[in-house]
């Protein structure tokens, strides 16, 4: 329970499409698989950011700092895909 670990989740939710699925699914087990110790209200907090919010952000990152999402097939080399399907300059 750090602002460290804060830091740290919030940047996966960014930069990991699976992370970001996982962690709205289950915010406690995703939270133990990345070794990070949340507050309660610090998992609150992260919770009432909308996913579609951290996922448009996330399309704004170059793709060199994201993780690919290996759990999703559809994923073709990006952490997110934009719902439009159109790449910008930086996409693959």
């Amino acid at each position: 329970m750090s602002q460290r670990d804060v830091e740290r989740t919030l940047g996966r939710l960014l930069t990991d499409a699976g992370f970001l699925r996982d962690f709205f699914r289950n915010p406690a087990r995703a939270c133990l698989e990345l070794g990070v110790e949340l507050a309660g209200y610090e998992v609150e907090a992260l919770l009432r950011v909308p996913p579609r919010g951290l996922a448009s952000l996330a399309e704004q990152l170059d793709d060199r700092i994201c993780r690919l999402d290996i759990d999703d097939a559809s994923d073709h080399g990006r952490c997110y895909e934009p719902e439009d399907g159109h790449r910008k300059p930086h996409d693959r």
